[in-house]
Parts: C-alpha cells; structure tokens; sequence
C-alpha cells in the first residue's frame, strides 16, 4: 500500500510540476472565431468598421427597443419599423453633404506650399515629391506615399504624376497635377514662382468654395430646426394628450400615418439630391495609359 501511494504522490507530483511550467509558458491567444453572420450583416447593413460600427449597432438596438415600448403602449405597430429608420435615416439625411473637393483643394494647397519651400534650395521636382511625403495632409498621404515609390522604381515622372491625378480623380488636383508636370519638364528654373502663384489660385477657389459650402449648409440648418421642432412638439402632444392621435390607431390611420411619413423622408431625399453638386470633367484623361 506504501508503494501505491508512493506511486501517486509521484505522479501528482510531476502532473502539478508540468501543469506549472506549462501555465508558465507564453501562447499566442487563438484566433477568434469567424463570424459567418457577423459579415452578411455587415455587407448586407454596409456596416462600417471598428469603433462607428459598434456605435450604429448600438442606435439600432435602442431605436428597435424603442419602437416595441411606443407599439406595446400606444398600438402602433409600425412604429417597430419607424423607430429604427429614424434614427438612422434622420441624422443622415440632415447633414450637408460632405464637401470632398473642397478637403481635396484645402490638402492640395498645403501640398502644393510643401514643394514650393522644397525647391527655393534647389532642388528638383522629384526630389521635392520625395521630401514633401512626410509632411502630405492625412487625406492624400497614401497617395503621396504611392507617387513616390513610383518615382524611386525609375517610373516616368509624368506618368507617375498621371496616375497620381487618376486617383485623386477630380478636375482641381488635374490643374495642380499639369503645373507639376510643366514644371518638371522645364527643370526646377522657376518652378518655385509657378508653384506659389498655383497656391494662390487654389487659395481664390477655396475662398469661393466655403461661400458655396455655407450657402449649401444654410437650408440644412432650417429643416433641422423644423424637424427637432416637430419631434418635441409631438412628442409632448403624445404624453399630455394622447386623444389627438387617436385616429392613427387604426388600420386605414396607420397607412395614412406611414404615407406621411414616407412622404416627409422622400423629402429629405430630395433636398439631399439637390445639394449634392454634380461631378465636373476631368482635364487630364487619356494622356498616358
């Protein structure tokens, strides 16, 4: 029996001694498991990633919570599908669109400066490309980035710069783009003067830009004044006097109901359409390929 025990208190021995060194022991954390339906509701929602993905998943969980508490009390059955649609269809469609040409000019212009100071000591177009990657705005960096590496695998510097413009892909950066591309086949004499008389160009539209943005912004600011207006008022309607709705509990009232409302956002639609600014031509297409 002595020995039996002997044994066991051996084996428990070198059991706890592994069971030790192998908790000691550093391991990669395993992979989290993939998510089939995680990523259909993402491509299917188009749900943005990290941290806005979780916050819009979020609104729609409360917005969805919401619509059942407002069916359960009042007997709006569509208030289940209306919840969640405005709460993430309002904050949306109520704000200005967003003026990409104008981030587009306000990172060139910065761009542009960065090259012009690079060549008052001398040096080449290309070489100032180079230098200018590590100051680039956030918004063209990676292309900036991009366009270098092309220069340093010996690609034509105009070609290069032709690829540059068609990923930017608007008409402003084609004109900045065509003086780079004058200025590199005339070599760096003057090349400083034309860059900073460009930077004043872009700086005469950006001018003009934000007067536009700011007219373009100012009927956004009155129907999001209308619409919080509205949403207080019936709001309060609702809790001191419930009677007023009372024809919406019907059928033929929910349907009307819903026409209104869908008739309200139609609107919204619109007004977002009509601000939204139509794509101009392009100045430099076709030139290489």
């Amino acid at each position: 029996m002595s020995g039996l025990i002997a044994i066991a208190a051996g084996l428990l021995l070198t059991a706890g001694t592994l069971g030790v060194v192998l908790g000691l022991r550093r391991t990669d954390r395993p992979a989290a498991p993939r998510r089939p339906a995680a990523g259909v509701w993402a491509r299917v929602t188009r749900r943005p990633s990290g941290a806005a993905g979780r916050r819009r998943d979020l609104v729609l969980a409360a917005s969805v919570a919401a619509g059942l508490v407002v069916a359960a009390v009042s007997g709006w059955i569509i208030a289940i599908a209306v919840a969640p649609a405005l709460a993430l269809g309002l904050p949306y469609l109520l704000r200005v669109p967003r003026a990409r040409e104008v981030e587009l000019l306000e990172a060139m212009d910065r761009w542009v400066r960065s090259l012009a100071a690079a060549l008052t000591t001398g040096r080449s177009i290309t070489d100032a490309i180079r230098i200018s990657r590590r100051t680039a705005p956030p918004l063209i960096a990676e292309d900036v980035a991009t366009l270098v590496a092309r220069l340093n695998n010996r690609w034509d510097t105009t070609e290069a710069l032709m690829r540059f413009a068609d990923t930017l892909d608007s008409p402003d950066s084609d004109a900045v783009v065509a003086a780079l591309i004058l200025a590199a086949r005339r070599g760096s004499n003057g090349a400083s003067v034309t860059l900073h008389a460009l930077a004043d160009s872009i700086q005469a539209q950006l001018r003009g830009r934000r007067l536009i943005e700011i007219e373009r912004a100012k009927p956004y600011v009155v129907v999001r004044q209308v619409t919080v207006i509205s949403l207080v008022t019936l709001v309060g309607v609702f809790v001191v006097q419930r009677g007023f709705f009372e024809p919406y509990h019907t059928p033929i009232g929910q349907l009307i109901l819903s026409v209104l409302i869908l008739a309200y956002i139609g609107s919204l639609i619109l007004m977002r359409r009509r601000a939204q600014t139509e794509p101009r031509p392009r100045i430099l297409v076709g030139a290489v390929r």
